[in-house]
């Protein structure tokens, strides 16, 4: 499949800074959150790992708002429900935020974790179809490498063609949604030679297909931003944003709660819940290491800026200031309620 992609013009990009809501007043000076909820406040959220861990760990009790917890989670679910109103806040990784801003969604990430050793414990490795030798990066030059343009998986591959000295003239990139087993089945089916794959697919690719030639390589770079992200009419919205500060609050100490009781986690969560077995819940939460939650964003924004960056030159979009998809009034809620769940 041929991409293709839409670049921006001077007054396309002024049109997209005012579907944004983010005219210089909006963006420095936003309306302070409230101290209290107001009753009858609901919130509709698509996290549903965090729900399990809060009813695990009953933190879900200290909820004061009307929750309806929906199943959605990462980019494509999440702006298609925040389009049709029927989502109020997700949980996605570094990528949908900044394209879903691309295209005409204004979204803003409220809270933000990562791991403790990001390059030791990655969230994805380049998986390698069976008789391809790929050993480096380096080996990337005239590979077909499987590409998802506005999910995490997608900017890891041009990261990692950044940092191989690559471009994209230098290999075929292959258009195919991130979703499921769609990589290792592509891989298996030599319909791509790379694709970056994650959790426990990697696992079970190389066991699957190993004995065919089937490898993985690492690639030495940091992919583990996750986030808490809403449309900016539900920011707007004094009631929600004061719930969503709640919420905000008790996802951090859920990180932290998962983070010291990983056994638990495994059986309530990757076993009951999701139906794996309990060797590949031991997998994931040895490949996932330790969550954390910083204090500030700034090295936050400064790699999302770099991020951003990228993909506006490689994928022919306009550049803009990743300040503008952070809402800073909730920057300092995570990290002290991370810090004080000790």
């Amino acid at each position: 499949m041929t991409l293709k992609f839409t670049r921006i013009g001077p007054l396309a990009a002024l049109a997209f800074a005012a579907a944004l809501g983010l005219d210089a007043a909006h963006a420095n000076d936003p309306a302070p959150l409230l101290s209290e909820i107001p009753p009858g406040t609901k919130l509709v959220i698509g996290d549903p790992q965090t729900q399990k861990a809060l009813e695990v760990s009953g933190l879900i009790d200290e909820l004061t708002f009307e929750v309806e917890w929906v199943n959605i989670s990462g980019g494509p679910q999440t702006s298609e429900a925040f389009r049709a109103r029927a989502l109020d806040v997700g949980s996605v990784a570094e990528i949908p935020s900044i394209f879903a801003n691309w295209n005409n969604l204004p979204v803003r990430n409220i809270a933000y974790r990562e791991r403790r050793d990001p390059i030791a414990h990655p969230i994805y490795q380049f998986g390698i179809a069976p008789g391809v030798e790929v050993k480096t990066l380096e080996d990337f030059r005239g590979k077909r490498i499987a590409f998802s343009p506005g999910q995490a998986q997608g900017a890891l591959v041009l990261r990692a063609l950044q940092a191989a000295g690559l471009s994209k003239s230098d290999v075929t990139l292959v258009e195919l949604p991130s979703t499921g087993d769609v990589y290792p089945v592509a891989l298996a089916s030599k319909q791509v030679d790379i694709a970056p794959i994650g959790g426990v697919n990697i696992r079970r690719y190389l066991a699957q297909y190993g004995r065919d030639g089937a490898t993985t390589i690492s690639h030495g770079l940091r992919d583990d931003p996750g986030h808490l992200y809403s449309p900016q009419w539900v920011l707007d919205d004094p009631a929600k944003a004061a719930a969503l500060a709640q919420y905000v609050g008790l996802w951090a100490r859920a990180t932290r709660w998962v983070n010291e009781n990983p056994q638990v986690w495994i059986d309530e969560y990757y076993v009951k819940d999701q139906g794996l077995t309990r060797d590949d819940g031991e997998y994931i939460v040895e490949q996932t290491g330790e969550q954390v939650v910083p204090t500030t964003w700034d090295e936050v924004v400064a790699r999302h800026q770099q991020t951003i960056d990228l993909l506006a030159e490689e994928l022919g979009y306009q550049p803009y200031s990743a300040e503008q998809i952070f809402d800073r009034r909730f920057e300092p809620i995570a990290g002290a309620a991370f810090a004080a769940a000790r």
